[in-house]
């Protein structure tokens, strides 16, 4: 695994963990709101994957080892993130299967927005909102996801660490590993208060986005999520045509973390499907 550097929109500088064979088809990894790239750090490493595709993970901007932009800096521009996808995308080649988890599902659906389709070979939604937004369906949350507000975005380093470390706890519906958990609450302390606000702050209605959807989609979501609610993957595989509907049982919000290798089998088997056809 190597780690790269690529130019996105607004001229952000973005770091991305890239592993596989450079020829091999792209499959590119989009992570969630006050995350990293590290949170696909066991499908980077999963030989199953690593063999037959070129897998991408992107610290989207402001978070990990990305730029931080001020806050002027594209933060609820669709153009912004979707041009941050499409350098991605060019660097590890075209056609691509995007997977975008928890809030990555809007920043695809920015992309989509801006880009379309054409570029993809496949979608594949986990935990994913695929909206922003008070009210939207596409976006609506569960208990975990409530307890940590607003207290996420304390001003006072106390009172966010320990919102996130609840946050953390409540993302599994099984206890993950210590170094799981630690991992994402200092990726969740790692992005800037006002960049994790400005990132909620957003409102996206995305129905004819996902309604214009041409490439085959996979939505994947775990029953027992208690981030984003299963309500939102019911909502965007009814918008999306002919997507298919994937359920994780006794999962939550961390379906490729809890289930590592019943996701990667989900995947590699989507992939075979579509970007190998």
């Amino acid at each position: 695994m190597t780690l790269r550097q690529v130019v996105g929109g607004n001229g952000v500088r973005l770091a991305v963990r890239v592993a596989g064979p450079q020829d091999a088809p792209a499959i590119v990894l989009v992570h969630g709101w006050a995350q990293s790239s590290a949170a696909w750090s066991a499908q980077l490493t999963d030989p199953s994957l690593t063999s037959r595709y070129r897998l991408a993970a992107v610290d989207l901007r402001g978070h990990g080892a990305s730029d931080v932009p001020d806050i002027a800096g594209g933060y609820d521009d669709p153009r912004a993130w979707a041009d941050d996808i499409q350098a991605v995308i060019d660097l590890v080649g075209r056609p691509a299967v995007l997977v975008g988890w928890s809030y990555g599902g809007a920043v695809i659906a920015d992309y989509l927005r801006i880009h379309g389709d054409a570029d993809l070979a496949g979608i594949v939604f986990v935990g994913a909102s695929t909206e922003i937004g008070r009210d939207r369906p596409g976006a609506r949350i569960g208990p975990a996801m409530r307890a940590a507000m607003p207290d996420a975005l304390a001003e006072d380093a106390e009172v966010a660490a320990s919102a996130f470390i609840g946050f953390a706890r409540a993302m599994s519906a099984t206890r993950l590993s210590g170094a799981v958990e630690q991992r994402v609450v200092g990726d969740s302390l790692r992005v800037p208060r006002q960049v994790r606000k400005a990132l909620l702050r957003r409102d996206v209605d995305n129905a004819e986005v996902l309604s214009a959807i041409t490439v085959p989609t996979l939505v994947a979501h775990g029953r027992l999520d208690a981030v984003i609610d299963p309500l939102a993957a019911t909502y965007a595989h009814g918008k999306i045509p002919g997507a298919e509907l994937r359920w994780f049982d006794e999962v939550g919000h961390m379906p490729f973390a809890e289930r590592t290798e019943e996701f990667d089998e989900m995947l590699l088997g989507f992939a075979h499907r579509e970007a190998e056809t």
